[in-house]
């Protein structure tokens, strides 16, 4: 990945667009460069202030994105966001049109529903907006976030939250077959099923899956760099001659090829994480299975350790009382000594 810089950040987000492949590339290079997370945050806001209001929402987008895929890496992005949201919202609605109010009302609604921010730093950024002060609302929030931003959240329960998205997905037509979580198929899995697996087979897959798509770091890498001619179509305007428009048509091609290809490596892992997942269910249901019946086998065995021991006491008991045989006196001393034999018969 590119460097990172003032300038370079600028730059990208004077590039950025409304795509989805747009925001998360760019999304990927920041949570990589995280270490500048402050900085980051002080150049969007700057960017943000000087675009138009269509243009500020793709921005918030962005943050949004950035928020919510950089928590496992570190909470920096969460913290320094928080710090100019009410700033960034309040220019957001500025002169903007009802449906981009909408929608970022919508981004509201998701960090509340998904637990991203604390109830109070919620509130109180939505005083901060509704108020329109700037300023004075910024530092007040800034307040309540070092307070409370860290403080311990009730993780949010999966069926209640929608999926993580960038832009609103389109709605699923009727004719179209409705997917199936993955926890729904473990569920509905049968007990013959999750009583069958293979642990060699399971340590094997595991493994594979370090080499998994997704882990990737050099498409990934690759994919970041394609310049945004190949997403944006605004950018065809640019197009004066067939030589340029036949470059950009290769590069085009190339992405395509890239993309789709990881894609179905994407898909294939997706796959092979579901199998993973219901041979774990399986080896989990054994392992629960085995546990108990060890657990009855060790009560049972304690148990009779317990009788043994009983009866170890009593025997040590037993025997203290007993005569010592040794102390006994001896019933023939004092007798007189028996004749000889040749004595008995006259020899």
């Amino acid at each position: 990945m590119s460097s990172f810089s003032d300038s370079n950040l600028a730059k990208k987000l004077n590039e950025l667009n409304g795509t989805q492949q747009s925001i998360q590339t760019l999304s990927l290079w920041l949570i990589h460069h995280r270490k500048h997370s402050k900085t980051i945050v002080q150049v969007w806001l700057r960017e943000l202030k000087k675009v138009t209001p269509p243009r500020r929402l793709i921005y918030i987008y962005l943050a949004n994105d950035v928020i919510q895929n950089s928590k496992k890496k570190g909470p920096e992005f969460t913290h320094d966001f928080g710090t100019v949201m009410a700033e960034a919202f309040t220019t957001g609605y500025k002169d903007a049109g009802e449906k981009q109010r909408g929608s970022l009302d919508r981004i509201l609604n998701i960090w509340e529903d998904r637990g991203v921010y604390t109830k109070d730093f919620m509130k109180n950024l939505r005083q901060g907006i509704a108020s329109g002060q700037t300023a004075t609302h910024t530092a007040h929030i800034k307040d309540v976030f070092k307070e409370d931003i860290l403080a311990p959240r009730k993780e949010p329960n999966p069926k209640e939250v929608a999926p993580k998205e960038v832009i609103p997905r389109k709605r699923r037509r009727k004719d179209e077959p409705e997917q199936t979580s993955l926890k729904q198929e473990l569920d509905a899995m049968k007990h013959d099923e999750l009583a069958t697996h293979d642990n060699e087979s399971l340590i094997k897959r595991l493994s594979a899956l370090e080499n998994s798509a997704s882990c990737d770091a050099a498409i990934r890498e690759k994919i970041a760099k394609l310049p945004p001619e190949v997403s944006d179509i605004s950018q065809l305007a640019k197009l004066h001659d067939k030589d340029s428009a036949r470059r950009l048509s290769n590069t085009v091609d190339n992405a395509c090829v890239l993309l789709t290809d990881y894609n179905r490596r994407l898909a294939e892992e997706l796959e092979e994480r579901k199998g993973v997942a219901k041979l774990l269910r399986a080896f989990i249901n054994t392992q629960t299975e085995q546990l108990g019946h060890a657990e009855k086998r060790l009560q049972e065995y304690k148990n009779k350790l317990a009788k043994v021991n009983v009866v170890r006491h009593e025997l040590k008991s037993h025997i203290q009382n007993l005569p010592d045989i040794s102390r006994l006196p001896d019933p023939l001393a004092g007798l007189a000594p028996l004749p000889k034999v040749n004595d008995l018969f006259g020899h």
